[in-house]
């Protein structure tokens, strides 16, 4: 089995935390997104990976700590890491028709940018499997029409009438993805263009045309980290999973001076936290300070130091100075104190 995952986008939408590091590789409960993601994936399949072939953008963003990042979670789950560039954004499909030497036999295609919580297996029948999500609002999505053997015939962008309550969540399984391969070059080589860019729906959509079988695939979670409030609330909602599993992430043993840690927070044992109260549900990552700070449902990245305040729903990034009683202040773009 392989997993190939997309990641060449900046993440416009979580900006100011984006500028500087990929959106993928922004922590959640103190991992990136994108090892959570590629880990609960190999956990979901329950076999052996092969190769997880990473789309990267300019490696001017997307540098060598980056790609060492990727190495390491791929050589962790046994995996050969494969490294690939998509230098001009020109959508989906094309994404992945950027690791064409990796696109054979078995594999799962995840787009970096969401998190699930799933447990099922893959139907032997199905040629492909499309991971889907029930939604109140399916207007607002894509979504997945079904036949009568609940076999999926048709994908629906945004459908002003009800087709199905059944999103798509951008995780697909193919048993032989050299089939989906074929159809993006097709699209490619006709110039067949949505929005602007190569779509991998295109691709699928001659997959289906061919009768080959898609069935979905239904996660019980699906979460956002889009923009800081959605990663704010997704952080939460690990971190909850993780207590209920029992995860060993949650016992580390920050430095505590006269302060106080309300359960469950994922802290990096070389913090200091001092004359503080911190959590519920908040994460901090490693070489970050706190100093007389209550602090609850936020998210602090690295070598950060906090002081004299009180946060809640808070998403802090690296190397930042923060002191509640400021007078003398210098903001730059896309910063905001609310």
């Amino acid at each position: 089995m392989k997993i190939i995952v997309p990641m060449a986008g900046r993440g416009s939408r979580l900006r100011p935390h984006s500028l500087t590091v990929p959106k993928p590789l922004i922590p959640i409960a103190n991992q990136p997104i994108v090892h959570r993601l590629v880990t609960d994936i190999a956990r979901i399949l329950n076999e052996p990976i092969e190769e997880i072939a990473f789309i990267l953008g300019d490696p001017a963003f997307f540098g060598e700590y980056v790609v060492s990042s990727l190495k390491a979670l791929a050589h962790g789950l046994g995996a050969k890491a494969s490294i690939y560039r998509q230098l001009n954004p020109l959508g989906t499909g094309h994404a992945i028709m950027c690791a064409e030497p990796s696109l054979s036999g078995p594999a799962v295609v995840a787009y970096a940018d969401t998190l699930i919580r799933a447990d099922f297996q893959l139907d032997p029948e199905a040629d492909a499997v499309i991971w889907t999500k029930q939604v109140e609002h399916p207007e607002a999505y894509g979504v997945v029409k079904l036949n009568d053997n609940n076999e999926i015939i048709e994908l629906v962008e945004k459908p002003a009438t009800f087709v199905s309550d059944q999103a798509v969540i951008g995780i697909y399984y193919f048993k032989e993805i050299g089939h989906l391969k074929r159809e993006l070059q097709y699209v490619i080589d006709n110039e067949i263009i949505n929005g602007g860019e190569y779509q991998i729906n295109d691709g699928i959509k001659r997959m289906m045309a061919d009768d080959k079988i898609f069935k979905t695939g239904t996660v019980d979670e699906w979460m956002d980290c889009g923009n800081k409030n959605v990663a704010i609330e997704t952080n939460q909602r690990i971190m909850e999973f993780m207590a209920q599993d029992g995860s060993s992430e949650l016992d580390t043993e920050p430095k505590l001076i006269n302060s106080k840690i309300i359960p469950p927070c994922v802290i990096d044992p070389s913090v200091i936290i001092k004359d503080s109260t911190v959590g519920p549900y908040v994460s901090i990552g490693a070489g970050s300070q706190l100093d007389n700070v209550t602090i609850s449902n936020s998210l602090i990245q690295q070598d950060t130091l906090v002081k004299n305040a009180t946060l809640d729903e808070a998403m802090i990034g690296n190397h930042v100075h923060y002191d509640g009683k400021f007078t003398k202040i210098s903001i730059g773009d896309y910063s905001k104190m609310e």
